[in-house]
């Protein structure tokens, strides 16, 4: 996603290199802090955001296990009570409720994941945003006496991380990169064979739900 883009370039840039780069140092580290300060509070709501999400697709699976094993105890009933019938309809609901579960289970475990990507890159950016703080005055400081005696500064350049510098470059270009990203996957519609047969398996995986819960039920 965008954001996490935007925050792995703010972690992966170099302050000295930036210092020394700059024109206007001080404009620039406080550019840099009130950038990351910004992604900062963006991040803690993605991540408050996440984490809702998530707690409402467990919500959701565990509603359609309780299903799952509400209408097997109807197709228990059924059967015993000999009402065949009732049964493959109340199994049918099992079927439903089960994939409905297991949809929502797969669900869970993608969210979960991307609550750790940006927990990790919270953590990242909080730790960056520290260290560009306690950094600031020292590297304009640094950056002025540099500047004053001339050596320091070519010192800088050549030594400096290019590969951070133009992480950084692309960051002032293309702040708002935007990176598609989705979890849907396309549902494509079945030939009318495909239904039949679907249907006929569906309807032996019934049958043979209802012997083998008869035989357990010694009906």
């Amino acid at each position: 996603m965008a954001l996490l883009e935007r925050v792995s370039t703010l972690v992966r840039a170099n302050l000295n290199d930036l210092i020394d780069r700059a024109e206007h140092p001080e404009k620039m580290i406080k550019q840099v802090i009130l950038d990351m300060q910004n992604q900062l509070l963006q991040v803690k709501t993605q991540v408050a955001i996440a984490i809702a999400d998530q707690h409402l697709l467990e919500k959701k699976q565990k509603e359609n296990e309780d299903k799952v094993a509400e209408w097997m105890r109807k197709a228990e009933l059924a059967v015993d009570k000999k009402q065949d019938d009732l049964a493959r309809a109340a199994l049918e609901r099992v079927e439903s409720y089960r994939d409905l579960s297991e949809g929502f289970a797969q669900q869970v475990k993608d969210q979960k994941a991307q609550v750790e990507n940006l927990k990790t890159a919270l953590r990242q950016l909080e730790q960056k945003l520290t260290e560009a703080q306690a950094k600031a005055d020292l590297l304009i400081t640094q950056h002025r006496r540099a500047r004053a005696v001339g050596k320091a500064a070519d010192a800088h350049l050549t030594h400096g991380n290019g590969g951070h510098a133009a992480a950084f470059d692309r960051m002032k270009r293309k702040v708002a990169h935007a990176e598609a990203h989705s979890h849907a996957k396309a549902q494509i519609a079945a030939e009318d064979i495909e239904h039949r047969l679907s249907a006929l398996e569906k309807e032996d995986r019934i049958e043979q739900a209802l012997v083998e819960l008869k035989t357990r039920r010694g009906a």
